[in-house]
């Protein structure tokens, strides 16, 4: 059994993980004041030409610090987005390839994305198409794109009939995380990356769900100590299943808990309306509370499902105006789906996910007409 977690003596020491891929492996640095270190970007780099791209939010925050940690020799570019999760779509990725062909970026380029998931996602999708696959660098600087969207190489952009449905797998070169960027962080955000932070406990941990559910006032109020090992453990979470299975052909999907019901939350509500861990929180109740309709979960554990959402700031119920055919339809365009065949992510334990295709459909329709509007 996996052992929970200890709150590190000090959290000022470097953490570094590896997502084992063979020849592609590549480092998690975890820690604080790394942005303006040389030392963690520069042996990752393909060659001479870096185009670092980020957003209009967090360009006046790290940009800067960023680039001081790259060598004087290099030929810098930059590239500046409008936030938000409407911007995640082809026209911004056009942009990206517009800019590095503008600047004539050959083969051996890097791209660096300095930013949260919808940053991370367009650069790598632009990473893996621009001259058939070039170089990138994740920099998060969210609490989500920290602990799940920059680790395990799914790139891409958001469609308007489905979230996320155009894209390739594209492993980055490293991963750095700064931990310092998390004190600008907006507590709706932060609450957003917890989201994807209780996932793991649910489907692979029990032992770090309980030490979540210990932890998540003093994850709320940004303890350091507390923040880095709840990342360190996300991270080493998220490595081993991408290790086992890259292309999400079996245990992958598991780290979808949630997400079938809450892509539909956001296609239907409009892209950014609802942050993407605040429709996985109330997406990971909805599972919680279908497993008990199987007769899997407990009330007992569906109620600490609940509490840790809550707990976390998320979402208890959907959107007023979503009815069970809006999901149904959503659900049906879901990427995971074989066969015509609706496939969730379940919960037989806490702790314990599994891929579930046969739930009868007049259940499903009735649990979506009978869970909780807001």
């Amino acid at each position: 059994m996996t052992q929970s977690p200890e709150v590190p003596s000090s959290h000022d020491a470097l953490r570094t993980l590896r997502v084992a891929l063979g020849e592609r492996s590549y480092p998690i640095h975890i820690g604080p004041e790394l942005l303006g270190d040389s030392r963690w970007l520069t042996p990752h780099l393909a060659g001479r030409q870096v185009m670092v791209v980020t957003n209009e939010t967090v360009a006046p925050l790290y940009l800067e610090a960023l680039k001081r940690g790259l060598p004087d020799d290099l030929e810098v570019r930059e590239l500046v987005l409008p936030d938000g999760e409407a911007t995640k779509n082809l026209a911004s990725v056009e942009r990206i390839w517009d800019a590095l062909l503008a600047a004539g970026f050959n083969r051996r380029c890097t791209l660096i994305a300095l930013g949260g998931g919808v940053i991370g996602d367009m650069v790598g999708y632009a990473a893996a198409s621009y001259q058939r696959g070039v170089a990138f660098i994740q920099v998060p600087t969210t609490l989500l794109a920290q602990v799940d969207s920059s680790v395990g190489g799914k790139t891409g952009v958001n469609h308007p009939r489905g979230k996320n449905m155009i894209g390739a797998f594209w492993q980055p070169r490293a991963v750095l995380i700064d931990t310092d960027t998390l004190a600008s962080l907006p507590p709706r955000e932060l609450s957003a990356g917890l989201a994807e932070v209780i996932k793991y406990g649910l489907i692979r941990d029990a032992d770090f769900l309980s030490w979540l559910e210990e932890r998540m006032p003093a994850l709320r109020r940004l303890d350091a100590a507390a923040l880095t090992t709840a990342i360190e453990r996300s991270c080493s979470l998220k490595a081993e299943i991408v290790a086992e299975d890259e292309t999400e052909q079996g245990v992958r999907a598991l780290l979808n808990l949630g997400h079938t019901f809450g892509h539909a939350i956001e296609t239907h509500q409009g892209y950014g309306h609802w942050l993407h861990g605040e429709a996985v929180g109330a997406g990971m109740l909805m599972a919680a509370e279908l497993s008990h309709r199987l007769g899997w979960l407990a009330e007992a554990d569906v109620a600490r499902v609940r509490a840790i959402i809550e707990a976390a700031s998320l979402p208890l119920a959907v959107p007023a105006d979503m009815t069970a055919e809006d999901f149904l339809a959503l659900m049906r365009l879901d990427k995971k789906n074989l066969d015509a065949r609706l496939r969730l992510i379940l919960l037989r334990r806490l702790g314990d996910a599994c891929i579930h295709d046969e739930t009868p459909p007049e259940m499903l329709r009735e649990f979506l007409e009978a869970f909780p509007r807001r």
